[in-house]
């Protein structure tokens, strides 16, 4: 199947120009209409700089090295402000972490919702505000009506939630981008939050980049995932692949720390690389407990395995034979 999202050897610097942060370093990445991907790893490394890219909203002083980011055929990256105007909320959509925060907390939940209806749309302020109100009661807020007259200060966070997954959604978009949609909330909501975005997926064909540091959710709701560490995708496969399988150091260290309660909790040693620094070799070289001289000889490609599942490690096959990373009490 022909992606809906295609990204290629992605490369961003942030901050200072005379000494950047490569926050992006070659990230690939690609997503098929109706498919769920998971994009896992550490805070900062470069999970939602991704999905800001995708959807054109880094900031202005974001500068693009190289590669390219497709998404049904378009070059986004050569959108004007015009442009996104036009696709942001019909293409490509976001759901945030903090919901809250990112509805505007003097107007109603309903009111944003259907403005953007009538923005897409062309709709008159009676038919908006109708879709509005049916589109909060499929993302699963009971007294649609009566909330859509509410501001975000007088919502819990899972109403909070589930209306920004209604503004998402009211545009009807070929790609959701959801950066963390369930933080910070309990385990039901959670489950409710993810069970509408999953719906909203298979019933219209929606593809959906997951954001997420929790196995667990990613487990429940993927296909494929995505490992990201450094500002790069270090392993991706089909979700039995990378979990059950995982080919790469690291990722065998991210699901030895999320091992269940009652086990003795690991951590990976050491810290991520300075990415103000030129990396020339393996990324995760000085936190590996497999690591050999060739690892620091140069920067590893992908080794191909089976199914389409990827590593980029030069020690895939001791990797695989190891039964985790070395464990650490916390």
């Amino acid at each position: 199947m022909t992606p809906l999202l295609e990204i290629r050897k992605l490369e961003v610097d942030l901050g200072d120009p005379r000494h950047p942060t490569h926050v992006l370093r070659g990230v690939e990445l690609e997503v098929a209409p109706g498919e769920v991907v998971g994009v896992v790893g550490e805070s900062g490394c470069g999970k939602t700089t991704t999905m800001l890219a995708v959807a054109g909203l880094l900031p202005s002083s974001a500068r693009f090295r190289n590669g390219s980011i497709t998404l049904a055929g378009r070059d986004v990256l050569s959108l004007s402000r015009r442009d996104w105007r036009s696709i942001r909320g019909r293409e490509v959509a976001c759901v945030f972490q903090n919901a809250r925060g990112a509805l505007h907390p003097m107007m109603s939940v309903g009111r944003q919702i259907a403005r953007l209806h009538r923005l897409h749309w062309g709709s008159d302020a009676k038919q908006a505000w109708r879709e509005t109100v049916a589109m909060l009661e499929r993302a699963g807020l009971g007294e649609a009506e009566r909330l859509a007259d509410r501001c975000p200060h007088e919502l819990s966070g899972g109403q909070c939630q589930r209306a920004m997954i209604a503004m998402a959604l009211i545009g009807r978009p070929k790609l959701l981008l959801a950066d963390e949609p369930t933080s910070g909330l309990d385990v039901t909501v959670q489950r409710q939050v993810l069970s509408t975005l999953l719906e909203n997926v298979r019933d219209h064909e929606t593809a959906m980049i997951l954001v997420s540091h929790d196995v667990s959710v990613v487990r429940r709701t993927c296909d494929r995932i995505s490992v990201m560490y450094a500002g790069e995708v270090i392993e991706s496969g089909t979700k039995s692949a990378v979990l059950d399988a995982p080919a790469h150091p690291y990722t065998q260290g991210l699901l030895a720390a999320a091992a269940p309660q009652g086990r003795r909790m690991a951590h990976i040693p050491g810290r991520v690389p300075d990415l103000r620094r030129t990396i020339d070799a393996c990324s995760f070289a000085e936190r590996c407990g497999l690591v050999r001289d060739i690892c620091r000889a140069g920067r590893p490609v992908d080794a191909e395995l089976e199914g389409g599942h990827r590593a980029r490690c030069v020690r895939v096959d001791a990797a695989r034979g190891a039964a985790r990373v070395p464990e650490a009490t916390c």
